[in-house]
């Protein structure tokens, strides 16, 4: 018996050794830019579905952190008058896509009959800016483990889908880099998909959709109030992202301080790289038991919420702008 056990322990072992063996490899083809953000995204769903996730515990820690490191990274190279104008052309369609989104995702969950707080977190989700927008509001609304998740995941897999779509349909319509940059800071959930996707397009398109989707995830403060409000918790307490603060600090530092000059490209690459991993961690969240939990209707008004929101951002850039 003892000398069956001890076999299981040691086939285990073994396992786990193997599966960190794998995330290893690709961590290092991530960390000298060997791959790409989008194949490092869909390594982790093949990995995670194939062999498992010997990190799982640390998986959502390292992802936020990994990720607001690298958006703070990718301001040292931006330009602060640059980033003063995007933002300013971009403002009304913000508001403008951040409300429809918020109404039209209310309407929907409740033709579907999507379970309200669920409902809720999947149209901030995907009128703010993604995973960040539902853990900054799931607080303000108590919503529990499951509601959560289920959010988290249909913004996750509609993210994963978006890296690989959005730059297709942008070359496909031979949008310039402005263009592409707006549309994917508006229509894509993430900051991590809106980075990811915005890079692959060129560096213009990644100037404006950083700058463009930080000053949407803003709106989270806002939100979260009318959110209470709604909700009726008073006493909820609101997450404020103060990494976005740190990113303007960076855009400032590169403008106005000539001795970065020599590390701002450094800084950058670095960034760039961690985004890479990122997304390869966010690739191993979506196992085949977490695709199963989100259910028909939270992903039905995800897709239809993401193809309205996409639609409407596409129509607005090239004709009303």
């Amino acid at each position: 018996m003892k000398t069956k056990q001890h076999t299981i322990a040691h086939l285990l072992e073994v396992s786990i050794f193997f599966q960190q063996l794998i995330f290893g490899a690709v961590l290092i083809l991530c960390l000298f830019s060997i791959i790409s953000p989008p194949i490092a995204l869909l390594l982790g769903v093949l990995i995670v579905n194939v062999f498992g996730n010997p990190f799982v515990a640390f998986n959502h820690k390292a992802i936020t952190f990994l990720l607001q490191f690298s958006v703070v990274g990718l301001g040292f190279g931006m330009n602060a008058s640059s980033a003063i104008s995007v933002g300013k052309e971009g403002f009304l369609l913000m508001i403008f896509s951040i409300i429809s989104t918020l109404v039209f995702g209310t309407l929907l969950g409740k033709w579907l009959k999507t379970e309200k707080k669920t409902s809720h977190l999947i149209s901030c989700g995907t009128a703010i800016c993604g995973g960040s927008a539902i853990a900054a509001i799931s607080p303000t609304i108590k919503s529990n483990e499951n509601q959560t998740s289920i959010a988290l995941g249909v913004i996750f897999i509609l993210n994963s889908v978006a890296l690989f779509v959005f730059p297709f349909i942008g070359h496909q319509l031979d949008l310039s880099q402005k263009d592409f940059g707006l549309w994917c800071a508006i229509a894509i959930h993430d900051t991590s998909s809106v980075v990811g996707a915005a890079n692959k397009y060129g560096a213009e398109a990644l100037q404006i959709a950083t700058t463009v989707k930080l000053a949407r995830a803003l709106w989270i403060i806002p939100i979260s109030i009318l959110t209470a409000i709604i909700f009726k918790n008073k006493n909820s307490k609101i997450k404020i992202p103060y990494f976005i603060g740190l990113f303007v600090v960076a855009i400032l530092l590169n403008s106005y301080l000539p001795q970065i000059a020599f590390f701002a490209p450094k800084i950058v690459l670095i960034a760039k790289i961690g985004l890479t991993i990122t997304l390869f961690l966010i690739g191993t969240t979506l196992n085949s038991n977490a695709l199963k939990s989100v259910g028909a209707k939270p992903l039905l008004q995800g897709f239809f919420l993401w193809i309205f929101i996409a639609g409407l951002g596409l129509v607005s850039i090239r004709y009303l702008g």
